[in-house]
């Protein structure tokens, strides 16, 4: 999935919202949590996204999938995709879509309700 592509399938969810930060990562928040990160790496493009733990310990071992560098060594259950070798773009948009879900059902209750949400 291309940066343009990811872009925008990202600002297409509600209430979110894009900076860029992190040495150029592109970043998508909901109600000021981070949901999905995206690279402009050498090899290509490269994306970031929170899971469920039985999503995580599926896709941990799926090829071009890893854990986040930082953030899963930090107990936390995330994803990067580096190569979509095991993951088409259709499934990366589930999976952007789910993260959104899971970071958004996160938030304090006040937030979800001004949000919407």
């Amino acid at each position: 999935m291309s940066p343009d592509v990811f872009n925008a399938f990202c600002a297409s969810l509600p209430h979110t919202t894009y900076v860029m930060q992190w040495g150029g990562s592109h970043v998508w928040k909901v109600g000021r949590k981070v949901f999905a990160i995206g690279w402009d790496e050498v090899d290509g493009p490269a994306h970031t996204f929170k899971t469920s733990e039985i999503a995580f310990e599926m896709l941990k071992s799926v090829p071009g999938c890893r854990p986040a560098p930082y953030m899963a060594s930090r107990g936390l259950k995330w994803i990067q995709r580096f190569a979509a070798t095991g993951l088409s773009d259709e499934d990366l948009r589930a999976y952007l879509r789910e993260s959104y879900r899971l970071v958004a059902a996160g938030l304090p209750k006040k937030l979800r309700a001004a949000l919407g949400l």
